[in-house]
């Protein structure tokens, strides 16, 4: 059978993606096939799309990018057992593929949908929830007190980082472009938003903490502040590098810019390797759902388009012109 999806023809544009039939094979024997109700965008397809270096490869061009959504199971493989015909279901870590009406994914990075939640705001919260559960529990477990820096804080991902970080007690200093997004940032638990071409956001921090620095920094920007992340942080702080929306950052010498700056620490946490054991992506979903029905968090969807159209929201995300979430509907 054959469906329509969002196929990437070349790395590149987002006008290299082009809207058309594209086979659906019978599941393998560990998959479901889903028909999709709502498909999640990250910043993270911009890379896939354009051949951003990230730690998920992309298949040869024709390929169908994209690794978030909620659908319904419409078959089964033989061996699969948990999920059947009918059942909600979402996901947000590879394979690729959730830029298509159907698609087959195996279930074990497969999890079961609440009946008290809605498909748009599991598609816009379940991989940026997940990443921030392992960030704020895993990755470094903050404490109340904790002085925390959030990059990027009006998008999808800071806002929930900042919620969340708020519901912990701790203070957040969270960075933006502009007055308009430190308006949002502030209202979903940012203390201190600091606009970075106004104000040094090194500094702020080393006031806000008393001059102590920073617990951890949410480093999501890459290239352009990689370094003053690491200038904020406290000894034996931590930067959790887990995006890089201008560039790839310069290398890391580790004695100068770690071992001189107080011994500190630096990682490149990924999804897939913090939910990769079932036990552990059962935990993180659950400790997700938990807080989106608690109103620890909620989905601020701000975009919501056409699969079909989904280059007009690449070109959006990638200008920066974007506050909060962005769903597409098959």
């Amino acid at each position: 059978m054959s469906e329509k999806a969002l196929v990437l023809h070349e790395l590149g544009a987002p006008e290299n993606m082009r809207w058309q039939d594209w086979p659906v094979p019978e599941p393998k024997a560990d998959e479901v096939r889903l028909r999709q109700t709502v498909i999640g965008v990250n910043f993270a397809d911009t890379y896939h799309r354009g051949g951003v270096p990230h730690p998920w490869p992309v298949p040869p061009c024709p390929v169908v990018i994209g690794f978030e959504a909620v659908g319904i199971v419409e078959a089964t493989g033989q061996a699969v057992s948990g999920f059947s015909v009918g059942d909600r279901v979402a996901y947000a870590v590879p394979p690729l593929g959730s830029y298509a009406q159907v698609r087959n994914y195996p279930v074990k990075h497969l999890v079961h949908v609440p009946d008290d939640l809605e498909d748009r705001q599991v598609a816009a919260l379940l991989l940026k929830g997940m990443t921030a559960h392992y960030l704020l529990h895993r990755t470094y477990r903050v404490q109340p007190g904790d002085t925390i820096v959030v990059h990027a804080a009006s998008g999808a991902m800071g806002l929930i980082l900042c919620q969340w970080a708020n519901a912990l007690g701790a203070t957040t200093v969270g960075t933006v472009s502009t007055e308009e997004k430190a308006q949002m940032a502030r209202s979903a638990g940012c203390h201190y938003p600091v606009v970075r071409a106004q104000e040094d956001f090194v500094a702020k921090v080393r006031e806000v903490s008393g001059g102590e620095g920073a617990a951890v920094v949410y480093e999501s920007i890459g290239k352009d502040t990689l370094q003053k992340s690491l200038d904020c942080l406290r000894p034996m702080g931590v930067c959790a590098a887990y995006g890089h929306v201008s560039g790839a950052p310069d290398p890391v010498d580790i004695i100068h810019d770690l071992g001189r700056r107080g011994s500190l620490f630096i990682t490149r946490p990924a999804i897939m390797h913090y939910v990769d054991k079932r036990e552990d992506l059962e935990n993180t979903a659950r400790g997700l759902f938990d807080a989106i029905r608690s109103g620890i968090i909620r989905a601020h969807i701000n975009y919501e388009y056409a699969l079909k159209d989904a280059a007009r929201a690449h070109a959006a995300i990638e200008a920066g012109k974007t506050i909060g979430a962005t769903v597409l509907i098959p």
